[in-house]
Protein backbone atom coordinates (compact mmCIF):
# COMPACT_ATOMS: atom_id res chain seq x y z
CA UNK A 1 0.00 0.00 0.00
CA UNK A 2 1.23 3.54 -1.03
CA UNK A 3 2.32 5.77 2.04
CA UNK A 4 0.16 8.85 1.79
CA UNK A 5 1.64 12.29 2.67
CA UNK A 6 -0.68 13.46 5.94
CA UNK A 7 -0.88 17.31 5.56
CA UNK A 8 -1.46 19.12 8.37
CA UNK A 9 -4.46 21.46 8.96
CA UNK A 10 -3.64 25.40 8.61
CA UNK A 11 -5.27 27.71 10.60
CA UNK A 12 -4.98 31.07 7.98
CA UNK A 13 -6.50 33.17 10.93
CA UNK A 14 -4.15 31.94 13.69
CA UNK A 15 -1.39 33.68 11.26
CA UNK A 16 -2.91 36.15 10.22
CA UNK A 17 -0.58 38.92 10.82
CA UNK A 18 2.24 37.26 9.85
CA UNK A 19 0.23 36.90 6.33
CA UNK A 20 -0.09 40.79 6.17
CA UNK A 21 3.72 41.28 7.02
CA UNK A 22 4.87 39.21 4.45
CA UNK A 23 1.91 39.85 1.40
CA UNK A 24 3.12 44.02 2.19
CA UNK A 25 6.53 42.90 1.86
CA UNK A 26 5.57 41.06 -1.64
CA UNK A 27 3.28 44.23 -2.31
CA UNK A 28 6.24 46.14 -2.05
CA UNK A 29 9.21 44.13 -4.34
CA UNK A 30 6.73 43.91 -7.05
CA UNK A 31 5.68 47.40 -7.01
CA UNK A 32 9.12 48.28 -7.68
CA UNK A 33 9.99 45.68 -9.80
CA UNK A 34 6.95 46.01 -11.91
CA UNK A 35 5.81 49.25 -12.55
CA UNK A 36 7.50 51.88 -14.93
CA UNK A 37 7.76 54.66 -12.90
CA UNK A 38 9.18 53.89 -9.34
CA UNK A 39 7.15 54.05 -6.49
CA UNK A 40 7.80 57.37 -3.98
CA UNK A 41 8.85 57.21 -0.38
CA UNK A 42 5.80 58.00 0.76
CA UNK A 43 3.90 55.17 -1.07
CA UNK A 44 6.38 52.64 0.09
CA UNK A 45 6.05 54.28 3.71
CA UNK A 46 2.09 54.28 3.35
CA UNK A 47 2.15 50.08 2.41
CA UNK A 48 4.30 49.41 5.49
CA UNK A 49 2.03 51.63 7.51
CA UNK A 50 -1.37 49.99 6.55
CA UNK A 51 0.14 46.80 6.71
CA UNK A 52 0.91 47.34 10.28
CA UNK A 53 -2.32 48.71 10.74
CA UNK A 54 -3.73 45.67 9.55
CA UNK A 55 -1.36 43.09 11.73
CA UNK A 56 -2.54 44.83 14.32
CA UNK A 57 -6.34 44.98 13.89
CA UNK A 58 -5.98 40.81 13.26
CA UNK A 59 -4.02 40.15 16.49
CA UNK A 60 -6.56 42.19 18.58
CA UNK A 61 -8.95 40.17 17.02
CA UNK A 62 -6.73 37.06 17.39
CA UNK A 63 -7.11 38.35 21.39
CA UNK A 64 -10.49 38.84 21.61
CA UNK A 65 -10.88 35.07 20.04
CA UNK A 66 -8.77 33.37 22.20
CA UNK A 67 -10.38 34.83 25.14
CA UNK A 68 -14.16 33.92 23.47
CA UNK A 69 -13.64 30.52 22.44
CA UNK A 70 -9.49 29.67 24.29
CA UNK A 71 -6.25 28.28 23.63
CA UNK A 72 -5.69 25.81 21.16
CA UNK A 73 -2.91 24.63 18.18
CA UNK A 74 -2.84 24.77 14.56
CA UNK A 75 -0.39 23.27 12.30
CA UNK A 76 0.24 19.75 13.47
CA UNK A 77 0.76 21.50 17.28
CA UNK A 78 3.49 23.74 15.90
CA UNK A 79 1.59 27.04 16.22
CA UNK A 80 -0.07 28.05 19.06
CA UNK A 81 -3.64 30.70 19.50
CA UNK A 82 -3.66 31.77 23.19
CA UNK A 83 -3.74 34.79 24.74
CA UNK A 84 0.47 34.76 24.99
CA UNK A 85 0.86 34.69 21.47
CA UNK A 86 -1.80 37.60 20.71
CA UNK A 87 -0.20 40.06 23.19
CA UNK A 88 3.32 39.74 21.37
CA UNK A 89 1.27 39.73 17.92
CA UNK A 90 -0.61 43.25 19.10
CA UNK A 91 3.46 44.61 21.03
CA UNK A 92 4.68 43.30 17.61
CA UNK A 93 2.67 44.99 14.96
CA UNK A 94 2.66 48.32 16.90
CA UNK A 95 6.06 48.34 17.27
CA UNK A 96 6.20 47.98 13.11
CA UNK A 97 4.16 50.78 12.46
CA UNK A 98 5.86 52.74 14.75
CA UNK A 99 9.22 52.01 13.45
CA UNK A 100 7.99 52.67 9.55
CA UNK A 101 6.39 56.29 10.30
CA UNK A 102 10.04 56.84 12.19
CA UNK A 103 12.37 55.45 9.49
CA UNK A 104 10.08 57.87 6.55
CA UNK A 105 11.89 60.90 8.04
CA UNK A 106 15.24 59.28 7.56
CA UNK A 107 14.76 57.67 3.90
CA UNK A 108 13.67 61.29 2.45
CA UNK A 109 16.69 62.26 4.24
CA UNK A 110 18.89 60.11 2.90
CA UNK A 111 17.18 60.02 -0.65
CA UNK A 112 16.65 56.74 -0.23
CA UNK A 113 13.37 56.18 -2.70
CA UNK A 114 13.57 51.70 -2.67
CA UNK A 115 11.62 49.97 -0.42
CA UNK A 116 14.30 47.73 0.90
CA UNK A 117 14.16 49.42 4.34
CA UNK A 118 10.37 48.54 4.60
CA UNK A 119 10.78 45.25 2.81
CA UNK A 120 13.15 44.11 5.19
CA UNK A 121 11.52 45.51 8.18
CA UNK A 122 8.13 43.43 7.81
CA UNK A 123 10.07 40.09 6.80
CA UNK A 124 11.65 40.79 10.12
CA UNK A 125 7.99 41.18 11.94
CA UNK A 126 7.24 38.11 10.48
CA UNK A 127 9.71 36.15 11.81
CA UNK A 128 9.47 37.63 15.36
CA UNK A 129 5.73 36.69 15.22
CA UNK A 130 6.27 33.42 14.30
CA UNK A 131 9.09 33.04 17.46
CA UNK A 132 6.29 34.07 19.52
CA UNK A 133 3.66 32.09 18.42
CA UNK A 134 5.75 29.00 17.83
CA UNK A 135 5.32 26.19 20.29
CA UNK A 136 7.69 23.70 18.19
CA UNK A 137 11.94 24.32 18.95
CA UNK A 138 12.14 24.11 14.44
CA UNK A 139 9.52 26.92 14.10
CA UNK A 140 10.75 29.01 16.73
CA UNK A 141 14.50 28.41 14.94
CA UNK A 142 13.10 29.41 11.84
CA UNK A 143 11.46 32.52 13.15
CA UNK A 144 14.94 33.24 14.39
CA UNK A 145 16.24 33.15 11.45
CA UNK A 146 13.85 35.44 9.63
CA UNK A 147 14.54 38.05 11.99
CA UNK A 148 18.24 37.74 12.22
CA UNK A 149 19.03 37.70 8.14
CA UNK A 150 16.52 40.94 7.52
CA UNK A 151 17.93 42.71 10.47
CA UNK A 152 21.42 41.48 9.60
CA UNK A 153 20.94 43.56 6.15
CA UNK A 154 18.98 46.83 7.56
CA UNK A 155 22.31 47.14 10.09
CA UNK A 156 24.19 47.63 6.72
CA UNK A 157 21.36 49.63 4.89
CA UNK A 158 23.65 53.20 5.06
CA UNK A 159 26.32 51.50 2.29
CA UNK A 160 28.18 54.50 2.28
CA UNK A 161 29.24 54.55 6.05
CA UNK A 162 31.90 52.46 7.15
CA UNK A 163 30.33 52.11 10.78
CA UNK A 164 27.49 50.68 9.28
CA UNK A 165 29.11 48.14 7.12
CA UNK A 166 31.19 47.22 9.78
CA UNK A 167 28.36 46.86 12.09
CA UNK A 168 26.29 44.84 10.03
CA UNK A 169 29.85 42.40 9.62
CA UNK A 170 30.41 41.61 13.09
CA UNK A 171 26.32 41.40 13.72
CA UNK A 172 26.49 38.86 10.88
CA UNK A 173 29.21 36.82 12.43
CA UNK A 174 28.39 37.03 15.96
CA UNK A 175 24.72 35.96 14.87
CA UNK A 176 25.64 33.12 12.66
CA UNK A 177 27.38 31.70 15.03
CA UNK A 178 24.96 32.16 18.05
CA UNK A 179 22.24 30.25 15.57
CA UNK A 180 24.93 27.73 15.53
CA UNK A 181 25.07 27.22 19.32
CA UNK A 182 21.34 27.16 19.48
CA UNK A 183 20.60 24.87 16.87
CA UNK A 184 23.00 22.39 18.46
CA UNK A 185 21.49 23.07 21.70
CA UNK A 186 17.98 21.99 19.97
CA UNK A 187 19.87 18.70 18.32
CA UNK A 188 20.55 18.13 22.32
CA UNK A 189 16.95 18.57 23.61
CA UNK A 190 15.23 16.27 20.77
CA UNK A 191 17.86 13.87 21.45
CA UNK A 192 17.31 13.97 25.27
CA UNK A 193 13.51 13.69 25.02
CA UNK A 194 12.47 12.43 21.61
CA UNK A 195 10.80 15.70 20.40
CA UNK A 196 10.68 19.00 19.30
CA UNK A 197 7.57 20.08 20.07
CA UNK A 198 7.35 22.12 23.19
CA UNK A 199 3.77 20.72 24.88
CA UNK A 200 5.42 17.04 24.04
CA UNK A 201 8.98 18.02 25.95
CA UNK A 202 6.71 18.97 29.02
CA UNK A 203 5.00 15.67 28.88
CA UNK A 204 8.59 13.58 28.62
CA UNK A 205 9.64 16.10 31.24
CA UNK A 206 6.64 15.60 33.58
CA UNK A 207 6.02 11.52 33.09
CA UNK A 208 9.82 10.56 33.54
CA UNK A 209 12.66 11.02 35.65
CA UNK A 210 15.36 10.90 33.94
CA UNK A 211 18.70 9.05 35.31
CA UNK A 212 21.10 11.04 33.94
CA UNK A 213 20.17 14.45 32.34
CA UNK A 214 23.57 15.83 31.11
CA UNK A 215 22.37 15.74 27.72
CA UNK A 216 19.25 17.60 28.45
CA UNK A 217 20.85 19.92 30.43
CA UNK A 218 23.26 20.76 27.95
CA UNK A 219 20.98 21.36 25.60
CA UNK A 220 19.07 23.87 27.91
CA UNK A 221 22.41 25.71 28.30
CA UNK A 222 23.15 25.96 24.80
CA UNK A 223 19.45 27.23 23.94
CA UNK A 224 19.49 29.60 26.45
CA UNK A 225 23.06 30.64 24.73
CA UNK A 226 21.42 31.76 21.97
CA UNK A 227 18.41 33.49 23.32
CA UNK A 228 20.93 35.59 25.43
CA UNK A 229 22.63 37.16 22.56
CA UNK A 230 19.02 37.64 20.92
CA UNK A 231 18.16 39.79 23.96
CA UNK A 232 21.68 41.03 24.28
CA UNK A 233 22.10 39.60 27.69
CA UNK A 234 25.77 39.66 29.89
CA UNK A 235 28.07 37.68 28.49
CA UNK A 236 26.19 37.59 25.06
CA UNK A 237 26.14 40.95 24.63
CA UNK A 238 29.52 41.76 22.54
CA UNK A 239 27.61 42.95 19.36
CA UNK A 240 25.33 45.36 20.82
CA UNK A 241 26.73 48.56 21.47
CA UNK A 242 28.66 48.64 18.09
CA UNK A 243 25.63 47.81 16.17
CA UNK A 244 23.69 50.08 17.57
CA UNK A 245 26.00 52.78 16.83
CA UNK A 246 27.11 51.41 13.43
CA UNK A 247 23.26 50.92 12.34
CA UNK A 248 21.21 53.87 10.73
CA UNK A 249 19.28 55.07 13.85
CA UNK A 250 15.73 53.88 12.54
CA UNK A 251 17.01 50.55 12.22
CA UNK A 252 18.70 50.67 15.95
CA UNK A 253 15.26 51.59 17.53
CA UNK A 254 13.93 48.52 15.14
CA UNK A 255 16.11 46.04 16.12
CA UNK A 256 15.68 47.48 20.28
CA UNK A 257 12.13 47.18 19.98
CA UNK A 258 11.28 44.02 17.60
CA UNK A 259 14.08 41.96 18.20
CA UNK A 260 13.88 42.12 21.93
CA UNK A 261 10.81 41.50 21.72
CA UNK A 262 10.78 38.45 19.24
CA UNK A 263 13.68 37.23 21.65
CA UNK A 264 11.57 37.28 25.01
CA UNK A 265 8.97 36.12 23.27
CA UNK A 266 10.04 32.45 22.60
CA UNK A 267 12.42 32.67 25.76
CA UNK A 268 9.85 33.07 27.75
CA UNK A 269 7.28 30.46 26.19
CA UNK A 270 10.46 27.97 26.15
CA UNK A 271 11.17 28.57 29.41
CA UNK A 272 7.94 28.67 31.42
CA UNK A 273 5.50 26.38 29.35
CA UNK A 274 7.81 23.41 28.59
CA UNK A 275 11.10 23.27 30.78
CA UNK A 276 9.22 24.65 33.83
CA UNK A 277 10.16 21.20 35.57
CA UNK A 278 14.02 22.48 35.43
CA UNK A 279 13.80 25.70 36.71
CA UNK A 280 15.59 24.69 39.58
CA UNK A 281 18.67 23.87 37.18
CA UNK A 282 18.26 26.84 34.61
CA UNK A 283 16.99 29.14 37.62
CA UNK A 284 20.76 30.01 38.78
CA UNK A 285 21.94 30.72 35.43
CA UNK A 286 18.80 32.98 34.36
CA UNK A 287 19.65 34.84 37.70
CA UNK A 288 22.98 35.25 36.90
CA UNK A 289 22.28 36.44 33.38
CA UNK A 290 20.14 38.86 34.99
CA UNK A 291 22.82 40.09 37.25
CA UNK A 292 25.33 40.59 35.27
CA UNK A 293 23.19 42.48 32.83
CA UNK A 294 22.09 45.14 35.07
CA UNK A 295 25.05 45.78 36.76
CA UNK A 296 27.46 46.10 33.14
CA UNK A 297 25.01 48.02 31.38
CA UNK A 298 24.75 50.24 33.90
CA UNK A 299 28.08 51.35 34.92
CA UNK A 300 29.29 51.34 30.99
CA UNK A 301 26.27 53.49 30.01
CA UNK A 302 27.13 56.17 32.48
CA UNK A 303 30.85 56.29 30.72
CA UNK A 304 29.20 56.99 27.21
CA UNK A 305 29.51 60.28 26.05
CA UNK A 306 28.24 58.74 22.68
CA UNK A 307 23.76 59.45 23.14
CA UNK A 308 23.59 55.87 20.56
CA UNK A 309 26.06 54.47 22.64
CA UNK A 310 24.52 54.82 26.31
CA UNK A 311 21.18 53.47 24.88
CA UNK A 312 22.74 50.53 23.55
CA UNK A 313 24.11 49.74 27.51
CA UNK A 314 20.63 50.89 28.39
CA UNK A 315 19.40 48.28 26.57
CA UNK A 316 21.40 45.66 28.27
CA UNK A 317 20.28 47.03 31.39
CA UNK A 318 16.59 47.01 30.87
CA UNK A 319 17.43 43.30 29.62
CA UNK A 320 18.57 41.73 33.29
CA UNK A 321 15.37 43.91 34.48
CA UNK A 322 12.95 42.13 32.11
CA UNK A 323 14.39 38.70 32.60
CA UNK A 324 13.60 39.02 36.66
CA UNK A 325 10.07 38.30 35.94
CA UNK A 326 11.46 34.86 33.94
CA UNK A 327 13.90 33.81 36.72
CA UNK A 328 11.23 34.60 39.56
CA UNK A 329 9.06 31.35 37.48
CA UNK A 330 5.73 32.30 38.48
CA UNK A 331 2.67 34.10 36.61
CA UNK A 332 3.17 37.09 38.35
CA UNK A 333 7.15 37.57 37.07
CA UNK A 334 5.67 36.43 33.75
CA UNK A 335 3.14 39.03 33.31
CA UNK A 336 5.62 41.70 34.89
CA UNK A 337 8.13 41.30 32.09
CA UNK A 338 5.30 41.15 29.16
CA UNK A 339 4.24 44.48 30.84
CA UNK A 340 7.96 45.68 30.70
CA UNK A 341 8.41 44.58 27.34
CA UNK A 342 5.42 46.97 25.97
CA UNK A 343 6.38 49.85 27.74
CA UNK A 344 9.95 49.41 26.85
CA UNK A 345 9.15 48.50 22.84
CA UNK A 346 7.21 51.96 22.89
CA UNK A 347 9.62 54.16 24.89
CA UNK A 348 13.44 52.88 22.93
CA UNK A 349 11.35 53.53 19.41
CA UNK A 350 10.42 57.12 20.50
CA UNK A 351 13.64 57.84 21.98
CA UNK A 352 15.63 56.83 18.98
CA UNK A 353 13.49 58.70 17.05
CA UNK A 354 14.56 61.90 18.96
CA UNK A 355 17.91 60.78 18.93
CA UNK A 356 17.41 60.54 14.96
CA UNK A 357 16.13 64.25 14.42
CA UNK A 358 18.92 65.71 16.81
CA UNK A 359 21.81 63.80 15.72
CA UNK A 360 21.12 62.62 12.14
CA UNK A 361 24.27 61.91 9.78
CA UNK A 362 26.32 64.45 12.40
CA UNK A 363 27.06 62.20 15.17
CA UNK A 364 25.56 61.85 18.07
CA UNK A 365 28.25 63.01 20.58
CA UNK A 366 26.30 64.90 24.08
CA UNK A 367 27.62 68.21 23.75
CA UNK A 368 24.95 68.12 20.42
CA UNK A 369 22.15 68.36 22.77
CA UNK A 370 23.42 70.83 24.87
CA UNK A 371 20.88 73.93 25.30
CA UNK A 372 17.95 71.70 22.91
CA UNK A 373 15.60 72.88 25.63
CA UNK A 374 16.37 76.56 24.79
CA UNK A 375 16.14 75.90 20.91
CA UNK A 376 13.24 73.66 20.81
CA UNK A 377 11.63 73.15 24.30
CA UNK A 378 8.57 70.54 23.49
CA UNK A 379 11.12 68.27 21.76
CA UNK A 380 13.67 68.62 25.13
CA UNK A 381 10.97 68.23 26.96
CA UNK A 382 9.37 64.72 25.29
CA UNK A 383 13.01 63.55 24.96
CA UNK A 384 13.60 63.86 29.23
CA UNK A 385 10.08 62.43 29.67
CA UNK A 386 11.65 59.64 27.74
CA UNK A 387 14.39 59.32 29.81
CA UNK A 388 12.82 59.85 33.02
CA UNK A 389 10.48 57.17 32.25
CA UNK A 390 12.79 54.48 31.35
CA UNK A 391 15.18 55.84 34.86
CA UNK A 392 12.16 54.56 36.82
CA UNK A 393 10.46 58.13 37.82
CA UNK A 394 6.79 57.82 39.13
CA UNK A 395 3.80 58.46 37.47
CA UNK A 396 5.37 56.40 34.20
CA UNK A 397 4.58 53.52 32.18
CA UNK A 398 8.59 52.53 33.30
CA UNK A 399 8.38 53.10 36.95
CA UNK A 400 5.68 50.39 37.09
CA UNK A 401 7.82 47.87 34.99
CA UNK A 402 10.70 48.14 37.10
CA UNK A 403 7.96 47.63 40.03
CA UNK A 404 6.24 44.74 39.02
CA UNK A 405 9.48 42.71 38.34
CA UNK A 406 11.29 43.54 41.61
CA UNK A 407 8.44 42.55 43.15
CA UNK A 408 7.71 39.20 41.30
CA UNK A 409 11.78 38.63 42.64
CA UNK A 410 11.33 39.46 46.19
CA UNK A 411 7.98 37.90 45.86
CA UNK A 412 9.69 34.62 45.01
CA UNK A 413 12.83 35.27 47.57
CA UNK A 414 15.06 36.50 45.96
CA UNK A 415 16.28 39.02 47.66
CA UNK A 416 19.84 39.30 46.51
CA UNK A 417 18.68 40.06 42.87
CA UNK A 418 15.89 42.52 43.87
CA UNK A 419 19.00 44.49 45.76
CA UNK A 420 20.67 44.36 42.25
CA UNK A 421 18.07 45.49 40.36
CA UNK A 422 17.50 48.07 42.79
CA UNK A 423 21.20 49.21 42.61
CA UNK A 424 21.41 49.10 38.79
CA UNK A 425 18.50 51.22 38.84
CA UNK A 426 19.98 54.03 41.01
CA UNK A 427 23.24 53.63 38.87
CA UNK A 428 21.43 53.67 35.71
CA UNK A 429 19.22 56.76 36.67
CA UNK A 430 22.61 58.93 36.55
CA UNK A 431 23.14 58.94 32.90
CA UNK A 432 19.42 59.20 32.11
CA UNK A 433 19.39 62.67 34.07
CA UNK A 434 23.14 63.68 33.19
CA UNK A 435 20.92 64.00 29.53
CA UNK A 436 18.38 65.36 30.72
CA UNK A 437 20.89 67.86 32.31
CA UNK A 438 22.71 68.84 29.60
CA UNK A 439 19.69 69.45 27.39
CA UNK A 440 18.07 72.24 29.93
CA UNK A 441 21.48 73.27 30.32
CA UNK A 442 22.64 76.91 28.13
CA UNK A 443 25.33 76.86 25.90
CA UNK A 444 28.10 79.11 27.07
CA UNK A 445 29.95 82.05 25.48
CA UNK A 446 33.00 80.61 24.03
CA UNK A 447 32.91 77.38 21.84
CA UNK A 448 36.42 76.62 22.68
CA UNK A 449 35.80 75.81 26.90
CA UNK A 450 34.60 72.44 28.38
CA UNK A 451 33.53 69.02 26.52
CA UNK A 452 32.54 70.30 23.38
CA UNK A 453 35.34 72.04 22.40
CA UNK A 454 37.40 71.76 19.24
CA UNK A 455 40.67 72.42 17.82
CA UNK A 456 42.46 72.66 15.03
CA UNK A 457 46.07 72.50 14.37
CA UNK A 458 48.19 75.02 12.52
CA UNK A 459 51.22 74.88 10.51
CA UNK A 460 50.16 73.47 7.51
CA UNK A 461 48.92 70.01 8.78
CA UNK A 462 45.35 68.34 8.68
CA UNK A 463 43.15 69.16 11.71
CA UNK A 464 42.84 67.52 15.04
CA UNK A 465 39.65 67.48 16.55
CA UNK A 466 39.90 67.34 20.21
CA UNK A 467 38.06 67.10 23.29
CA UNK A 468 34.67 65.12 22.89
CA UNK A 469 32.56 67.09 20.56
CA UNK A 470 32.93 67.82 16.80
CA UNK A 471 35.28 71.00 15.27
CA UNK A 472 32.56 73.99 15.96
CA UNK A 473 32.73 76.20 13.15
CA UNK A 474 31.74 79.67 12.30
CA UNK A 475 29.08 78.23 10.25
CA UNK A 476 27.74 75.94 12.13
CA UNK A 477 26.47 78.87 15.11
CA UNK A 478 23.31 79.49 15.71
CA UNK A 479 22.76 83.59 16.03
CA UNK A 480 26.26 84.40 15.20
CA UNK A 481 26.98 87.73 13.83
CA UNK A 482 30.66 87.65 13.18
CA UNK A 483 33.44 85.74 14.54
CA UNK A 484 37.69 85.38 14.82
CA UNK A 485 40.10 83.05 15.33
CA UNK A 486 42.65 83.55 17.63
CA UNK A 487 45.38 82.09 18.87
CA UNK A 488 45.06 79.63 21.75
CA UNK A 489 47.66 78.18 23.12
CA UNK A 490 50.39 75.76 22.07
CA UNK A 491 50.24 76.43 18.19
CA UNK A 492 46.29 75.89 18.22
CA UNK A 493 43.34 77.95 17.25
CA UNK A 494 39.84 78.50 18.68
CA UNK A 495 36.93 79.57 16.97
CA UNK A 496 35.63 82.44 19.32
CA UNK A 497 32.14 84.23 18.47
CA UNK A 498 31.56 88.01 18.88
CA UNK A 499 27.54 88.95 19.71
CA UNK A 500 26.77 85.85 21.32
CA UNK A 501 25.03 86.44 25.04
CA UNK A 502 25.83 83.74 27.85
CA UNK A 503 22.36 82.97 28.24
CA UNK A 504 22.35 81.76 24.22
CA UNK A 505 23.32 78.01 23.33
CA UNK A 506 26.35 77.72 21.13
CA UNK A 507 25.97 74.65 19.20
CA UNK A 508 23.61 73.37 16.53
CA UNK A 509 20.81 74.77 14.56
CA UNK A 510 16.88 74.23 14.76
CA UNK A 511 16.19 70.98 13.91
CA UNK A 512 13.26 69.58 11.80
CA UNK A 513 10.92 67.45 13.63
CA UNK A 514 9.06 65.50 10.35
CA UNK A 515 5.59 64.83 10.96
CA UNK A 516 5.29 61.03 10.90
CA UNK A 517 8.49 61.20 13.51
CA UNK A 518 6.40 64.27 15.89
CA UNK A 519 3.36 61.87 15.97
CA UNK A 520 5.80 58.72 16.86
CA UNK A 521 7.15 61.08 19.83
CA UNK A 522 3.49 62.29 20.76
CA UNK A 523 2.23 58.89 20.64
CA UNK A 524 4.77 57.42 23.14
CA UNK A 525 4.76 60.39 25.34
CA UNK A 526 1.21 59.66 26.05
CA UNK A 527 1.40 56.06 26.21
CA UNK A 528 3.85 56.57 29.39
CA UNK A 529 2.22 59.30 31.24
CA UNK A 530 -1.46 57.59 30.53
CA UNK A 531 -0.43 54.25 31.37
CA UNK A 532 2.08 55.00 34.52
CA UNK A 533 -1.65 56.81 35.75
CA UNK A 534 -4.13 54.82 34.77
CA UNK A 535 -2.26 51.28 34.59
CA UNK A 536 -4.79 49.20 35.22
CA UNK A 537 -5.46 48.37 31.45
CA UNK A 538 -1.87 47.04 30.30
CA UNK A 539 -1.38 45.13 33.46
CA UNK A 540 -4.72 43.31 33.11
CA UNK A 541 -3.66 42.80 29.48
CA UNK A 542 -0.07 41.55 29.98
CA UNK A 543 -1.90 39.14 33.31
CA UNK A 544 -4.44 38.01 31.04
CA UNK A 545 -1.86 37.10 28.29
CA UNK A 546 -0.07 34.39 31.09
CA UNK A 547 -3.88 33.36 32.40
CA UNK A 548 -4.35 32.23 28.71
CA UNK A 549 -0.91 31.03 28.21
Amino acid sequence: MTPQLSIPHVSYLAILPELFMIAGALVLVLAASLLRRRPSATFNTAVAVVVSGGALVASVFLWYNVADHGSRTTMAGSIAVDGFSAFFLVLLSSAALLSALVADGYLRAERIRGPEYHVLAMLAVSGAMLMASATDLIAIFLGLEVLSIALYVLTGLDVRRGESREAAMKYFVLGAFSSAVFLYGIALVYGATGSTNLAEIAKFLTENALVSNGVLLAGTALVIVGFAFKIAAVPFHMWTPDVYQGAPTPVTAFMAAVAKAGGFAALLRVFYSSLFTLRADWQPIIWALAAASMVLGAIMAVVQRDVKRMLAYSSINHAGLILLGLEAATAKGMSGSLYYLFAYALLVIASFAVVNVVGGTKGNDLERYRGLASRQPVLAGAFALLLLAQAGVPFTAGFLAKFYVISAVIASGSYALAVVAMVSVVIAAFFYLRVVLVMFTPGTETAGVGAGAATASVGGGPSDVEGHGALTTESDMSGITAGRVEAAGAGAVAVLADGLGDSEPVGEDVVSVPIPTAFVIAASVGFTVFFGIIASPLVNFAHAATLLF
